[in-house]
């Protein structure tokens, strides 16, 4: 069973009083709750850590159309969406249609600036995750647990709850060093009433949430062995393994070796490919072959967990304005009138000859032409079909817009390939990488095995087993192909054809209103 979020309400929002100025989050009534009075059973712990998932996929206490981030649609301040926007919109993996949604033009053309709104609610939902770790772990600092009385046999199970916290926490500080570079750091040490917090740069970060991932392994649970959605061992080797994946980029460090040690750690770990690919991303992939693949889920339910996040986004999205498809993925005929499209160079990947016969490739071309050249015109550029709301027997989801399917945010196909890239790097163990690339592509029924991996077939393959799933911004900064010249997609650089984009894109500025808020934050260099 998945673990649905406990509370109809954002329980940690009682105690935000030390950052709501910065973070724009606009409580609930902070007389509703007294710490005390709501930590007065045992359960009341899992609660309060269901809380703090919670910020993954709700936006706000009145279901999915509500956000606490004042001042932002629900669905724009939504954790895994914004990820999502800022990862993928950005790239050439996607193209959004209705191009008066706020915000969406400026990233996908990559012409952003810090007044952008879907860069604030990003680093707002971000900056409230460390914010509802913060004060979950002030709760159940054992000073605290005394005072309350609480049994020897709970703090033991209070401790791995708080590995928990930390890891979420480290995951939020993760996703603000990768987008932003910089960030708030406020810690459970932070003083209440801290409103202007200090920044913290990449090399800080980097080095916080490694220290926070090593000192937290023991405590969490073992792979595999944690209810669904909980964060176990595994989840924070594999944030570690992309942490050191990307070193070169965020610290100037060569972390190859140690990316191929979390990965194997992972690999060893009792995770197992689902022998259906798309089973990955359909409604029942909590129960599904796939959910021996899932290492980290952000949950969605049509009734239970309710939110306008990506995996609602995206097989919405992706019903073809002229197809009216939605069927085939288990919601409304019309979807969301064909809001989303591929590129043209996306498809080429697909469409190469390396992945004619895969089952990976989705592309709906009949009747379509390659080619956008007119953002708003629907029915041009290829659709695909890799996400659905059906299960894997073909059965409906509970709902016919707000969909079941979670959204994978990490799997092992992305170990598989994490190692294979740092081998190819690092020329070492290259026939286990060989193995670990061919076994995805043998899932995938592609009968093209190779017997020899580049970093420029990596970085294709990468495109085709993890597209849409916020890789792929990463990805091309990491292979030196976002900004600048060198590789150029339809609407980089606000162009039909695509132009470069300076460097200084490599990030994205902090948002203006953060700005205003906390002096201690100082702007990324070209904003």
């Amino acid at each position: 069973m998945k673990f649905l979020y406990q509370l109809s309400v954002f329980v940690l929002l009682l105690s935000l009083s030390s950052c709501l100025d910065e973070l724009d989050v606009i409580p609930a009534d902070q007389n509703a709750f007294l710490a005390e009075d709501f930590y007065s059973t045992p359960e009341s712990y899992r609660q309060g850590l269901a809380g703090v998932y919670s910020n993954l996929a709700l936006t706000g206490v009145e279901g999915p159309g509500s956000s606490n981030i004042a001042g932002i649609d629900a669905g724009t301040s939504q954790y895994g969406r914004g990820l999502w926007n800022l990862q993928v919109l950005s790239t050439d993996e996607a193209i959004w249609t209705w191009e008066n949604d706020p915000g969406t033009a400026e990233i996908q053309r990559t012409t952003w600036t810090a007044s952008n709104v879907i860069l604030r609610g990003m680093y707002g939902r971000g900056m409230a995750q460390v914010a509802f770790a913060n004060e979950y772990l002030r709760q159940t600092e054992e000073s605290t647990l005394d005072s309350r009385g609480v049994s020897e046999e709970l703090k033991s199970e209070i401790q791995t709850f708080r590995a928990e916290a930390r890891f979420l926490r480290a995951l939020a500080y993760y996703h603000m060093m990768d987008l932003f570079g910089k960030c708030a750091f406020l810690t459970e040490e932070s003083s209440v009433g801290a409103f202007q917090a200090p920044e913290a740069n990449r090399e800080e970060l980097f080095a916080f949430i490694e220290s926070e991932l090593l000192a937290i392994e023991s405590d969490l649970v073992a792979p595999r062995q944690n209810e669904y959605a909980r964060a176990d061992r595994a989840a924070a080797w594999m944030l570690l393994a992309k942490l050191y994946l990307n070193a070169e980029v965020y610290v100037g460090a060569d972390r190859y070796a140690d990316c191929m040690d979390y990965c194997q750690r992972i690999i060893d770990a009792g995770y197992v490919l689902a022998p259906n690919y798309l089973d990955n991303f359909k409604a029942d992939n909590d129960i599904n072959d796939a959910a021996g693949e899932i290492i980290f889920p952000v949950l969605s339910d049509g009734v239970v967990t309710q939110n306008f996040g990506p995996t609602t986004l995206m097989v919405n999205g992706q019903v073809g304005s002229q197809e009216s498809n939605g069927a085939d993925f288990g919601v409304n005929a019309g979807g969301w009138g064909g809001a989303l499209r591929v590129p043209a160079e996306f498809s080429d990947i697909f469409l190469n000859g390396d992945y004619d016969q895969d089952e990976r490739n989705t592309l709906i071309t009949e009747d379509r032409s390659r080619n956008i050249s007119t953002i708003s015109d629907q029915t041009t550029g290829y659709i695909i079909g890799k996400w659905s709301n059906l299960t894997s027997t073909g059965s409906q989801g509970s709902a016919l817009e707000i969909v079941d399917t979670d959204f994978p945010m990490f799997r092992l196909a992305d170990a598989y390939l994490m190692y294979a890239e740092a081998a190819v790097r690092t020329n070492s163990n290259l026939a286990q990488a060989v193995e670990y690339f061919n076994a995805l592509r043998n899932r995938a029924d592609n009968p093209r095995q190779v017997t020899e991996l580049t970093l420029d077939l990596i970085l294709d393959e990468r495109l085709v087993e993890l597209h849409w799933e916020s890789h792929r911004r990463q990805d091309l900064i990491r292979f030196g192909r976002f900004t600048g010249n060198i590789y150029n997609w339809s609407w980089k650089g606000n162009t039909a054809n695509g132009g470069p984009i300076g460097p200084f894109r490599a990030v994205y500025p902090i948002p203006s209103e953060s700005l205003a808020a906390n002096p201690n934050l100082r702007q990324n260099e070209g904003y």
